[in-house]
């Protein structure tokens, strides 16, 4: 059950995908914590485009109904269970991704990189259901089959944020005590957890950018504006932001883009590759990364990069998609095509460091967060669908 000290709590449940109106907004209560389990109120969500992606089919992959989405989000811990020592009540706390922590890629410091990453962030079993609807709160797309109030899929990357209270994984949580100040400060930073450590994170760790680097940035949404702030911090010599919406290219040249580049839709995309070229004196970017998952865009990006470039993928592409890459020529070129999930940090380590480069200013994400009620949860979708809002940011 809730602490005392919350309200009755409410969460933002997926009954069907949200583009067939799926998604309600409903009173919900809570099991009794488990061990190495906290219940956090939760003061604000970031709106990634993951949670619509993994909400957004009928079946499928990490699909499952009625359930709670949410994977960027922030609060204050109000209990904690059982061998939990990561934090204590009242105690601010920033939320990503989980991880089993003993697989090799964990061990070795790519804990996004987990060999039990989708089993534990995606595909939640039955034991592991956090909410149940009150009867009062049935009315739903889905008609529960054997009762009119129905367990509720949560743990979405471990902390299912879209609701005013969360029991969420130990291992989800960065305590970020001694650095967060107010209940306004932690609502901003609500959406380091995912969008914004994986773009700046892509760029400074898994691609070790220096002052050296040409760096192009496809697709400007929330990911790729952070990359482009995580490129400026890094001081590359070059930086080059490539997306169709002409507010957020703008957007780009004052968060440190030197050149951006128009992708008009429908338009022939090997012009943004010739414009990459033009703006690099012919030798193309030597880090490119892609926060699309359009295949044709990613495409250009391996064709756009310069021998001995690396192309990095952190947007989620069709699961059927494909690139074909020319094998004699990749070869030739040297060029690396890795995949990189969450930036490839360590939240407990990197979140800290964003919040000491937004105290300094580097990382100015009041340009990019526009904050939402709950209850406005359709417009906020809506606006970051539109290319209006960057990051939306629902507040509890």
């Amino acid at each position: 059950m809730p602490s005392p000290s919350i309200a009755q709590p409410r969460a933002l449940i997926s009954y069907s995908p949200h583009s067939s109106g799926g998604w309600k907004l409903q009173p919900v209560t809570l099991r009794p914590l488990r061990e190495k389990e906290l219940l956090v109120e939760i003061v604000a969500s970031g709106i990634c485009q993951t949670d619509l992606h993994f909400a957004g089919a009928e079946s499928g992959f990490g699909v499952h109904y009625p359930r709670v989405m949410g994977h960027e989000g922030a609060g204050y811990v109000r209990e904690i269970g059982p061998g939990t020592t990561v934090a204590k009540v009242g105690d601010p706390v920033i939320m990503s991704f989980s991880c089993c922590k003993s697989c090799e890629p964990c061990e070795r410091g790519h804990p996004a990189h987990c060999f039990n990453f989708n089993a534990i962030n995606f595909e939640v079993v039955p034991e592991n259901f956090v909410f149940k609807s009150p009867a009062s709160a049935s009315q739903a797309t889905q008609t529960p089959t054997d009762s009119s109030s129905p367990d509720i899929y949560g743990k979405f990357f471990g902390q299912s944020s879209f609701a005013s209270a969360s029991i969420v994984r130990e291992d989800s949580i960065v305590n970020v005590s001694g650095l967060v100040e107010s209940k306004d400060d932690l609502a901003l930073l609500s959406p380091l957890g995912c969008g914004i450590q994986t773009g700046s994170g892509a760029i400074i760790n898994a691609a070790s950018a220096g002052p050296n680097d040409r760096v192009a940035v496809i697709g400007l949404g929330g990911v790729g504006l952070s990359a482009v702030m995580g490129a400026k911090i890094a001081g590359c010599t070059q930086i080059i932001g490539i997306d169709r919406h002409e507010s957020r290219l703008e957007l780009a040249k004052e968060l440190g883009a030197t050149h951006v580049i128009r992708v008009d839709p429908g338009a022939d995309l090997g012009d943004a590759t010739e414009a990459v070229k033009a703006a690099t004196d012919g030798l193309g970017t030597n880090i490119t990364l892609d926060t699309t998952g359009v295949p044709a865009l990613i495409a250009e990006g391996v064709k756009m990069t310069a021998f001995k470039g690396r192309i990095l993928q952190v947007g989620t592409a069709p699961e059927t998609g494909t690139l074909t890459i020319p094998i004699h020529e990749f070869m030739v070129s040297g060029k690396q095509f890795i995949g990189v999930v969450e930036g490839d940090v360590v939240p407990r380590e990197y979140i800290p460091e964003l919040i000491t480069w937004m105290k300094e200013g580097k990382l100015p994400l009041e340009r990019i967060v526009k904050f939402y009620q709950a209850e406005d949860f359709e417009v906020a979708i809506r606006d970051m669908q539109s290319g209006q809002t960057v990051k939306p940011v629902i507040l509890w």
